[in-house]
């Protein structure tokens, strides 16, 4: 005789959709609850931690849904609604999981709960620029989406390898690289092939490192002939040099985030120095010291910290005080003794399952590092990916639209002449483009995913 109540496929997708709105609309209340600001942020990944995890047996998801309704009567009845709340109020409340995790460095925009939905059908993204960005990532698989139609254009303007390349801030158009033979070169991606803009010219050895500023006007240089320049993008004229007191090579530089008055660089002794670029002085007080030398160099996305990797293998993590300059050592996080870490990059939160803060790092005992930032700057080994590299300065990369994806990237080249696309979340290969015949020293992608740029320790870097 048949049961009666046969047991019925578990809908995980549904109840983990309906998992993450409920977390939504604590989101959109969490500023009304008379907690600290950190306690409250515990709250709201601890509640969504268990939230998953109760979506995976949920055996029912009718059941979640009518919780939410009633959860929201309830948060209702206690606060009242949310559109009869003071200005004051909805713009501290952030409307989607994407403002929520900006919001944690204090940079979250004010967004109107009235025109967003926690209840939309995604429920996941709702703010106008999140599902924009959703759109030009689309609904396809992470082998799919990085599956390329082919090579685009080669570039061979430079006599020696190009060791780093970076698009423009939020702008597809224009490429900028840096190479051994002491120059760096702007092409413009609007034609068809791409045309050069200009050549940045001055430097004596190699350049080793370059930054964009947040407004895309100027471009910060470190060589090794131990000098800084800070360059115009626009015509390529040499604004400023920032001379090594030291005698060192410079070998890493970056902008800081909000301020483009303020540079850092690091060079071959370890010395990790923050500059004024108006008066081409250190800032008293901004100076830090890390084991080997200061490779790599990013900033958090509030610009308060600074992370450094160094070629003993440790990562130094300092607060910047965003008035004076000054820098203060939090933390050592040993890594891989004896091994250079050649590449660091920040992103505030990785995809819309794993939203905690993430640095990626390469590391030339051949693995490709993710590690998730604690709360209190401390860091936990979230991924380890296998990849050749073993002695050349390779960068790596987040890929740009991944947090709007089921799922997770990240991209580095490797010694193989390959460049590697890894699943953050299995761990799995996604893609591996083959082109180059010499290590993959940088890859570097466009803001929207169109375009993926790699060059390597020849004569030529690649647009894909």
């Amino acid at each position: 005789m048949a049961q009666r109540h046969s047991k019925q496929p578990v809908d995980y997708k549904g109840s983990l959709n309906t998992a993450q709105q409920i977390v939504a609309l604590d989101t959109r209340y969490n500023a009304c609850r008379p907690l600290p600001h950190q306690h409250k942020l515990q709250y709201l990944r601890r509640r969504n931690q268990l939230l998953q995890e109760n979506a995976k047996h949920a055996e029912d998801p009718l059941i979640r849904r009518r919780y939410l309704r009633l959860r929201a009567q309830v948060l209702c009845g206690r606060y009242g609604p949310l559109d009869k709340k003071s200005n004051r109020s909805s713009s501290r409340i952030s409307s989607s999981r994407h403002s929520l995790h900006l919001s944690r460095e204090s940079l979250s925009k004010p967004t109107d709960s009235r025109n967003s939905s926690f209840l939309s059908p995604g429920g996941l993204v709702p703010t106008r620029k999140a599902q924009a960005s959703r759109a030009m990532a689309g609904d396809a698989s992470l082998s799919e989406h990085y599956a390329f139609c082919g090579m685009d254009h080669i570039f061979d303007k430079h006599s020696d390898a190009v060791t780093t390349i970076r698009f423009a801030n939020n702008d597809k158009e224009l490429l900028a690289c840096a190479s051994r033979d002491g120059n760096l070169s702007v092409f413009s991606l609007l034609s068809h092939p791409p045309s050069l803009s200009c050549v940045l010219r001055g430097h004596t050895r190699a350049v080793n490192d370059f930054d964009w500023s947040v407004s895309n006007d100027f471009i910060v240089s470190a060589s090794s002939d131990g000098s800084c320049r800070l360059w115009e993008a626009g015509s390529g004229a040499c604004l400023r040099e920032i001379e090594d007191s030291s005698g060192a090579r410079s070998l890493s530089c970056r902008f800081h985030p909000h301020n483009n008055n303020i540079i850092t660089l690091g060079n071959s002794k370890g010395q990790v120095r923050v500059f004024n670029v108006s008066t081409g002085k250190a800032v008293k007080g901004g100076g830090a010291k890390c084991v080997g030398a200061a490779l790599s160099l990013t900033f958090d996305s509030s610009g308060s910290i600074l992370w450094v990797g160094d070629s003993k293998g440790s990562i130094f993590s300092y607060g910047l005080d965003l008035v004076s300059g000054k820098l203060q050592r939090l933390k050592r996080i040993i890594v891989s003794p004896g091994c250079m870490l050649t590449s660091l990059s920040y992103r505030t939160w990785v995809n819309r399952e794993a939203r905690d803060p993430s640095l990626l790092v390469s590391c030339t005992d051949s693995t490709l590092r993710l590690f998730r930032i604690l709360m209190d700057g401390g860091v936990y080994v979230k991924s380890v990916f296998s990849l050749p590299h073993s002695s050349h300065h390779i960068h790596s990369a987040f890929c740009p639209l991944m947090s709007f994806l089921q799922g997770a990237c990240v991209v580095s080249g490797g010694e193989d002449g390959s460049v590697y696309f890894f699943d953050v979340e299995s761990g799995a290969l996604v893609n591996k483009l083959q082109g180059h015949s010499s290590p993959v020293l940088c890859v570097c992608w466009a803001y929207d995913e169109s375009i993926l740029a790699s060059c390597d320790s020849e004569v030529s870097n690649v647009t894909c």
